[in-house]
């Protein structure tokens, strides 16, 4: 009997918040690798995606296999497509296990591949982009663990300086004077593996536009499960999402065994605000992203045909 061919390799989940692209992949125990473009970051890299490799910055969560398991050859990639350096940001608790993990690459491989290690302890900022920073804090997970937050720091004109005529800003400005102030936009929130904790409620994370975090346990008599191994269950995404301003909650890390329609129904039976409900999106739910995403060309197809208004 002619053998069956090699199952094909899964597609990248993909949602589309304009003007962010949240793709990668996110399957819990096999990989996670999360990419958001238009910020140059990834974030893990259990696995490496082709596509992964145009973002320069890797913001580790956690030193689980899973999340880190593809690091070594994105870094190796990047430099042999000729495309820089890696920057690889992660826990200062972790640093020195990374760049051994890396070295043992070195060594096997008989050549060094330069990169970058950014360590980070909790509060810390990196600037990712021309105004755009990293922060790190602390999560609980059952190895040293640590979640993100991109932010965009935009100046902004002291209120007691409005409407003030050009000229005197200069002149102000010129004498010293500190006319601005700088806001703090949060943009994307990363949480990683994690219990839920105070981090969830952080302002930097609950008034982020996108809040990517895991959901690894959706079924009713799993909770226990989820406490051992410190992880967030469905239940959980239930109690925080009233008080998460987030205009899309992207969640991961759902495990192969259970199935996309299930985790959608079990989403409806425990979010009774349909609200609520329209802002959460399951990165590996290809049907239903497609669809979002299908609506989403239509949308702007008619508005290019629509005519002009005079």
């Amino acid at each position: 009997m002619i053998p069956k061919p090699p199952p094909r390799e899964g597609a990248l989940g993909f949602l589309y918040h304009p003007p962010f692209r949240v793709q990668g992949v996110s399957v819990a125990g096999e990989a996670t690798s999360i990419q958001v473009p238009e910020l140059d970051i990834c974030f893990d890299m259990g696995v490496c995606p082709r596509s992964a490799l145009a973002s320069r910055h890797v913001a580790i969560s956690h030193g689980h296999m899973d999340h880190i398991g593809g690091l070594a050859y994105f870094i190796s990639q990047r430099r042999f497509q000729g495309m820089g350096d890696a920057s690889l940001l992660c826990d200062a608790r972790i640093a020195g296990a990374v760049r051994r993990m890396l070295a043992g690459f070195n060594e096997l491989e008989n050549q060094v591949t330069p990169y970058e290690l950014t360590t980070l302890e909790p509060e810390q900022e990196v600037e990712i982009k021309n105004n755009v920073v990293l922060r790190a804090f602390h999560t609980e997970h059952t190895a040293p663990s640590m979640g993100y937050t991109v932010i965009e720091k935009r100046s902004k004109l002291k209120e007691e300086y409005a409407g003030l005529p050009q000229e005197k800003l200069c002149e102000l400005k010129d004498r010293g004077e500190q006319i601005t102030r700088i806001l703090d936009i949060p943009l994307v929130a990363f949480l990683g593996d994690t219990l839920p904790g105070p981090w969830l409620v952080r302002d930097d994370v609950r008034t982020a536009k996108i809040v990517i975090c895991e959901c690894t346990f959706l079924e009713a008599d799993h909770k226990d499960r989820a406490v051992v191994g410190k992880h967030i269950h469905i239940d959980d995404i239930a109690e925080w999402l009233p008080v998460l301003e987030a205009e899309m909650l992207v969640l991961t890390h759902v495990s192969r065994r259970t199935n996309m329609s299930f985790a959608r129904k079990r989403l409806r039976e425990v979010v009774a605000d349909r609200a609520g409900l329209d802002r959460v999106q399951f990165l590996m739910d290809f049907r239903e992203n497609k669809l979002r995403y299908d609506r989403q060309l239509a949308e702007v197809e008619a508005q290019s045909a629509a005519p002009s208004a005079t």
